[in-house]
């Protein structure tokens, strides 16, 4: 972390930087669209799905907005880019400031229908025939012997204590809420720094520890990083992080040892669901092909299906299974991921943010992940497959 006398020469040396970079923090620093796109009665909505024989279609509830898109997008784009005087940084800004004038678009629109799915498209994208190739390869596997460390008997407040514990490695401080709007049983609010648990959902022993390594060792590992560096848009988030960042932590989980076929497939399951889409698949299509011809049982049909067409049909997924295999690449080849720890960060911006840290604008890394000290994966049926993944 940099000295107060060292970012105060450096704010000098390039103020009008710093002047958008703090301009364009206190524009976007809370929108967080996985704030808005999770349904606010998922549980309702389920049980009448599921009631129904799965014929009815779920109508999800949403948050309202806290801002006025319009306003934001009027904001963003009055941004005089033109004061960052170097070329190169002046290009990062430009694509960031579009990036969230996507991003706002998108929340704008959600539970509209396709509007929404194809702002999403702009956002992360749909799967690459690549993609559903290597998550069908993925499902020809047969699952690991069942193991009782795949029992679901912890409750929420059992996985708080797991969580508090396991933070004890890492030198931030953990906030643990509780939440019934959320679609993983787990997940990172960046914008309050805190762990979010489902509260009315149960784990297993190997979810605790791939969910520790996989939201505490990368996301809050990242989120606490970006704190220390000059420049808010650590924090805020690049272009195209999302399938950096969820890649990195598949990956923790992965080197943790707590990666399985079990998890690797519904990765695959997710990728299948955002591939359905763009086929015009309607939630009970999708719903259908997850659960009666791929024969997941229905609550984790169910929520992949949710995953997918929440908002009016939501990309974001597609992005985990090809985020690993890019990182997976990586530490084949034996290349640093000190960078992509760096905070909200993407591959496509690697060099970059190396160009920033050899001015000064990008600091190194206040925390590491400690499950990339040594791989601890006894699954060699894994390393076939993240090895032969497209």
């Amino acid at each position: 972390m940099m000295s107060e006398k060292e970012l105060i020469a450096l704010q000098k040396s390039y103020s009008g930087l710093m002047e958008i970079d703090s301009q364009l923090d206190r524009l976007v620093k809370r929108i967080e669209l996985l704030n808005y796109v999770n349904p606010q009665n998922i549980e309702k909505e389920k049980h009448r799905f599921f009631a129904s024989k799965y014929t009815e279609t779920p109508e999800f509830r949403y948050p309202k907005l806290k801002f006025d898109p319009l306003k934001l997008h009027r904001l963003l784009f009055s941004i005089r880019l033109e004061k960052i005087e170097d070329e190169e940084i002046y290009r990062v800004y430009r694509d960031i400031v579009y990036f969230y004038a996507n991003m706002v678009q998108c929340i704008e629109t959600i539970g509209s229908g396709r509007k929404f799915y194809y702002n999403s498209l702009r956002v992360y994208g749909t799967p690459t025939e690549k993609d559903v190739q290597n998550a069908k390869f993925i499902l020809h596997f047969d699952n690991d012997p069942p193991s009782q460390d795949l029992e679901k008997v912890f409750t929420p407040e059992e996985a708080k204590d797991y969580f508090e514990d396991f933070s004890g490695r890492y030198d931030f401080p953990l906030n643990i809420r509780f939440s019934t709007n959320i679609a993983a049983d787990a997940m990172v609010s960046n914008a309050t720094k805190s762990l979010l648990l489902k509260r009315n959902a149960k784990f297993s022993k190997n979810q605790l520890q791939t969910l520790a390594n996989h939201e505490i060792g990368v996301h809050l590992v990242t989120t606490f990083n970006a704190q220390d560096q000059p420049l808010k848009i650590f924090s805020n988030g690049f272009p195209k992080n999302v399938e950096t960042q969820e890649g990195l932590a598949v990956f923790s989980e992965y080197m943790s040892g707590s990666l399985t076929l079990k998890r690797l497939k519904e990765l695959a399951y997710r990728v299948l669901a955002s591939d359905s889409l763009i086929k015009g698949y309607s939630f009970q299509d999708t719903f259908d092909l997850i659960h009666s011809q791929y024969k997941l049982n229905r609550e984790d049909a169910f929520n992949i299906t949710l995953r997918a067409h929440r908002g009016g049909g939501f990309t974001k997924d597609r992005l985990y299974l090809s985020g690993l295999r890019k990182i997976y690449k990586r530490y084949s080849r034996q290349e640093s991921l000190d960078i992509l720890l760096s905070g909200k960060v993407a591959i496509d911006f690697e060099n970059d943010i190396a160009y920033l840290q050899a001015r000064g604008l990008a600091a190194k890394n206040t925390f590491e992940n400690l499950a990339f000290r040594q791989n601890l994966n006894k699954n060699s049926k894994l390393d076939f497959i993240l090895n032969n993944l497209k």
